[in-house]
Parts: structure tokens; sequence; C-alpha cells
């Protein structure tokens, strides 16, 4: 009997493994975004989820992230009420809900690590911009804000 245990918790850790490694195997173009807010402007370099694939990963099992990064996620021109959650997410996260046409909708702020509570935009948006938790509240950024990217036709040439 505690052999067979013994057999059945390595077989689960090999697959725990494999399902990670899968996970962490998306690759993320990056490009650059900035926030022209109220209190100045802020570059972030953020990594693009365009792909179901690469949304479904999003920040998943990552231990940490550079100050200035994020992850962007694109919806699409078809503008949707977003719904994200923070399974296998390690770590606290902004989520910045954008409209279309690169205005803050709302801000998610400090997420709860491995929550399964859904976090969601107040209406249709165009993409959620992952940052550090605390991010928004420490740069001063607010409903209303500009978002300078190329996916909402803002960038700044």
């Amino acid at each position: 009997m505690a052999m067979t245990f013994r057999i059945l918790r390595a077989m689960a850790l090999v697959v725990s493994l494999l399902v990670s490694s899968a996970a962490i195997a998306v690759e993320f173009d990056r490009s650059t975004l900035v926030i022209d807010s109220g209190s100045g402007r802020h570059e972030f370099s953020v990594e693009l989820a365009l792909t179901p694939e690469q949304r479904t990963q999003g920040l998943m099992y990552r231990k940490g992230m550079a100050p200035d990064a994020g992850m962007l996620f694109d919806f699409g021109t078809s503008p949707q009420r977003a719904a994200m959650w923070m399974r296998n997410t390690l770590i606290p996260l902004d989520m910045v809900f954008i409209l279309p046409d690169g205005r803050v909708e709302s801000i998610a702020e400090r997420t709860i690590p491995q929550s399964l509570e859904v976090i969601s935009s107040r209406g249709p948006v165009r993409g959620v911009l992952e940052l550090n938790g605390g991010t928004a509240s420490r740069l001063g950024i607010k409903p209303g804000d500009l978002v300078e990217h190329a996916i909402f036709g803002t960038a700044k040439q």
C-alpha cells in the first residue's frame, strides 16, 4: 500500500511538472506601451497576449516581474466584457481594463495571487493590461487615462 502511494505521488509530480512546463512554453512578442495620466507619462515594456494560448497562459507561474513590465491582452476588434482570474498566478497584479479608443475603463488593484475569483471589466473592452500590484496607485493611473499603443491606434510616432 505504501509503495502504491509513493508511485502515485511520483506520477502526480511528473504530470504536474509536465503541465507547468507546457504552460510556460508559450512565447510572447514584446512592445512598448505608454500610459498618459494626470501624474505624467509612464512607459512599460509589455508582452503581448494575442492568441488564445497566450491569453490562457498569461502571467501564470511567474515568480516576479520588472517594475516597468507588464502583459497586454488584446481581445481583437470585437470589444467584450473581460473576465480574468489569478489561477496559478504567483504575484499580485493590477488589471487595467482598456476601451477600444485606448482610454482606461476601470482598474482592479492588487489582485490576490492564485485566487479563483473572477475579475471583470464593467463593460466591453478591447484589452487588459496586467502590471505589478500597486503600480496603478503608485503612478496615479486612473480611469479615463490614455493608453498609447498600436492596438488602440493611439501610439505616438
